[in-house]
Parts: C-alpha cells; sequence; structure tokens
C-alpha cells in the first residue's frame, strides 16, 4: 500500500511538473484485489488558469483565499508499480 501511494505522488508530481503542483496528499486509497491494482486518490494544489474577479484578487491580496486550487485525482496503480490511469475526481465525492 504505501508504494502504491509514494508511486501516485511521484506520478502526479512528474506528470503536472509544468504546473507547479504543491501540497500533494493522499485522500483515499482502495485496493481492487480481482483486478491486481490499487486506486490511489491524491489532492493536490496548482496555481489558478483562469482570469481572476476583482472580488478574488481582494480576497488573495488579505489572505483570505489562496491563488491556488486544489484538484483530486485517482491514480491507478498497478501491484507491479506501473501506472496505467489517472482520473478525475469531484471534491463533493471525497468531502472536506
Amino acid at each position: 500500500m504505501k508504494e502504491a501511494i509514494a508511486t501516485a505522488k511521484r506520478y502526479i508530481e512528474d506528470i503536472y511538473a509544468d504546473e507547479q503542483v504543491t501540497d500533494i496528499e493522499l485522500a483515499e486509497i482502495e485496493h481492487e484485489e480481482g483486478f491486481g491494482r490499487w486506486l490511489v486518490t491524491v489532492a493536490f494544489s496548482r496555481p489558478w488558469k483562469t482570469p481572476k474577479t476583482r472580488a478574488q484578487e481582494v480576497l488573495e491580496n488579505l489572505g483570505a483565499m489562496s491563488p491556488d486550487r486544489r484538484s483530486i485525482k485517482v491514480v491507478t496503480v498497478n501491484e507491479d508499480g506501473g501506472v496505467t490511469s489517472i482520473k478525475n475526481r469531484n471534491r463533493a465525492e471525497v468531502g472536506p
């Protein structure tokens, strides 16, 4: 399990390197024994890519809002350590 988590985190860090991801953390992990794979859900921050409203800029300057947004991905890691997929995960599915 620990190896699958480490593999998923390294993969996210590598695949999104040009987006300057930070705060990569484990959200969930599930072993699919019949398929021989781990489903590792990780959350991480990356800078906003969309235009900001004036209100967002003010809140960021006051420290009330982060300029980063959280992304949540499910990384499929085979038991041999290979990554076979990355899928989006909705925040509401994982919780706060």
